[in-house]
Order: C-alpha cells, then sequence, then structure tokens
C-alpha cells in the first residue's frame, strides 16, 4: 500500500500555493487518475464553470450551450400527419412536413428504435 503525504503546489491560473493532500492522493490514485491537479481549488471550480457553460467546440461543449436561451420565437402550422395545430421553433417553409410534437417523437422512434 502507497503512503501519501500531503504536498504543496503553485496553481497554473493565479500562482498562489495550494495543498494537495493525502487524502486527495488516494482519491486520485484510485481514479486512476495520474496527473496532479494544476489548479487551486477556487481557479478548479471557475475553470469548470466556464466550461460547462461554454458552448463552443473549443471548450468541449459540442457547439451546444447549457446556459439558457431566453424566449424562442414560434410560429403556428398544421401537422402533416394528424391535422393538429401546433408551434415549432422554424418557419414552416412549405416544401417540407412539419409535425407536432407527437407526431414527431412517433416518428423519431420508428426511424430510430432503440434496443
Amino acid at each position: 500500500m502507497v503512503e501519501y503525504s500531503d504536498m504543496t503546489l503553485t496553481c497554473r491560473d493565479c500562482g498562489t500555493q495550494f495543498v494537495f493532500s493525502a487524502g486527495e492522493q488516494a482519491f486520485y490514485a484510485q481514479k486512476g487518475f495520474t496527473n496532479r491537479p494544476s489548479r487551486c481549488p477556487s481557479c478548479r471550480q471557475a475553470y469548470k464553470s466556464r466550461r460547462d457553460a461554454g458552448g463552443n467546440y473549443a471548450s468541449g461543449g459540442g457547439g451546444y450551450s447549457s446556459a439558457p436561451r431566453g424566449d424562442r420565437q414560434m410560429y403556428p402550422a398544421t401537422c402533416d400527419e394528424c391535422g393538429r395545430e401546433t408551434m415549432v421553433p422554424f418557419m414552416p417553409s412549405g416544401n417540407k412536413p412539419v409535425y407536432c410534437s407527437d407526431c414527431f417523437a412517433a416518428r423519431r422512434q420508428a426511424a430510430y428504435p432503440r434496443y
């Protein structure tokens, strides 16, 4: 069994020193992490907050943000499947079918069944 002892590290963002405790080292080893933390706890939290709210490809967000979008412009339409009046988040052009949420979900399920 490996013995761990507290070590002092320097934050790469703010330059302050912080303690990488023996308990944290054991946790890192248990999880299979091979690198020591490079940021102090407060900079680590700030980095995670920026990363999670990112919304661009460079931040690992895949181009989508988890931040709320605010009000979304909705447009009236008639479902081409069931004929029900519905609202959609795009302006129907008339050259493609438009579906209400129920019919859209049913068509998606039929096209991509889960195993």
